[in-house]
């Protein structure tokens, strides 16, 4: 990896000099340091509602350093549900999340939920209706028909971003983290790959951008000028026939103007190219172990390998497109994924952005920030196998280092691509 720095490796700073540990703004936000808890699904919410567990993990990050730590995939409506065990942000819920944040608060960090709505990548039996999208079509890994969205729809589904935006402050939230990438909803509508239309909503890239453009109005609206709004976006889609680098970051200048507060750079498409996402290789086995459908188990396991392809990891691995976005744009941009290292992180502050989110390191040491504050040299040891990833479809993700009865064929599956 080379950082804008010349190519250069300067020693790691200590705590009290580091970039790292100074605070910093998003908006009318404060954290005390410049990290904060990827958004990363945690498949805690049964019943699409907090749960204990995801209570104790995020203040056990909370409790670790974390600037800012992340309640993941809130849907804004029943339809925009992807899993069973999803959170389904609703004014029922509004207590338990309180309590959430809360405690979060109390250890010193900043609370924040993404937000958004799947799409496509949903079935009847979750979402309880045809899954939407920009454009009719089939979703081969729910599998399901999908169904293009009405104009009226749109706007009134604009419309529940910014009432999400309303039920967080209600919750006790910080900030709120739109969803705009990784395929789901408003990146359907963005990227060629899912906008067929030939409405105002299709077609050039000022039209696929007009139901993101709606959303943020909404949801700017909503903030207010008491809470930050954070913006996920893809660097580039990650296959042929996606949105590549300069068309994301027309997008990236549209969300600046609209008044987002940051931009967090990620990529890939989780329908069409998932490992884009999260680099290395997704074990099957293990994804297939937890599975209760004898059909879906058997069928992924002898195509699972074709559908999601391993792509290589690499630490900061999104560097080299992020840095184009940084030349190109004035608000803060959060820097994620492969960031598993202190050395590297600090390169990467330096580098311009101004903060770096991480999700799989703090799911193996929800303390890491603090030990990074303790250690110049600290170094995570997240393997990026990716048994987290594998088992969140159908229970709650967890590291398989914090497992004492993993199955021994998963073990050794581990084990496998460990060595890879």
């Amino acid at each position: 990896m080379q950082l804008a720095n010349g190519g250069c490796n300067p020693q790691p700073a200590t705590a009290e000099g580091s970039k790292l540990f100074t605070p910093y703004n998003i908006g009318p936000l404060t954290l005390r340091n410049r990290t904060i808890r990827a958004a990363a699904f945690e498949g805690m919410c049964p019943g699409n509602a907090p749960s204990d567990m995801l209570h104790d993990y995020h203040v056990a990050v909370a409790r670790g350093g974390i600037g800012m730590t992340t309640l993941a995939y809130a849907a804004v409506t029943r339809s925009g549900l992807s899993f069973p065990h999803q959170l389904w942000l609703r004014r029922e819920i509004i207590p338990d999340l309180r309590r959430i944040t809360d405690d979060i608060h109390a250890e010193g960090a900043a609370a924040s939920i993404q937000v958004g709505h799947c799409g496509n990548m949903s079935h009847r039996s979750i979402c309880g209706c045809m899954p939407l999208s920009a454009s009719s079509g089939f979703n081969i890994y729910s599998p399901t028909l999908v169904r293009g969205m009405k104009r009226d729809e749109i706007v009134d589904m604009a419309r529940e971003y910014g009432n999400s935006v309303r039920l967080a402050r209600e919750a006790g939230f910080d900030a709120v983290e739109i969803h705009a990438g990784h395929g789901y909803l408003i990146s359907q509508f963005l990227s060629p790959y899912t906008n067929h239309r030939r409405d105002e909503y299709g077609g050039s890239l000022q039209n696929r951008m007009r139901f993101m453009r709606i959303v943020m109005d909404e949801v700017m609206e909503a903030a207010g000028d008491d809470m930050a709004i954070l913006v996920k976006v893809n660097t580039r889609d990650g296959f042929r026939g996606g949105m590549e680098v300069p068309e994301c970051i027309e997008v990236a200048k549209a969300l600046e103007k609209s008044g987002a507060h940051a931009l967090i750079l990620s990529g890939g498409f989780v329908s069409r190219a998932p490992m884009y996402v999260m680099r290395g290789a997704m074990p099957i086995r293990s994804m297939t172990h937890y599975m209760h459908q004898a059909w879906l188990r058997w069928g992924v396991r002898l195509a699972g390998r074709f559908m999601i392809p391993t792509e290589p990891f690499k630490e900061a691995y999104f560097y080299d497109d992020a840095i184009k976005f940084r030349e190109a744009l004035h608000l803060p941009l959060v820097f994620v994924g492969g960031l598993i290292a202190r050395d590297t992180i600090d390169r990467v502050l330096d580098s311009g952005f101004e903060f770096v989110s991480m999700a799989r390191a703090l799911l193996n040491e929800p303390d890491f920030v603090n030990r990074m504050a303790r250690e110049e040299n600290a170094r995570n040891t997240c393997e990026h196998v990716n048994y987290c990833i594998a088992r969140m479809y159908s229970r709650e993700m967890a590291c398989h280092h914090h497992l004492k009865d993993l199955p021994k064929s998963l073990v050794k599956e581990m084990e496998r691509l460990n060595d890879l």
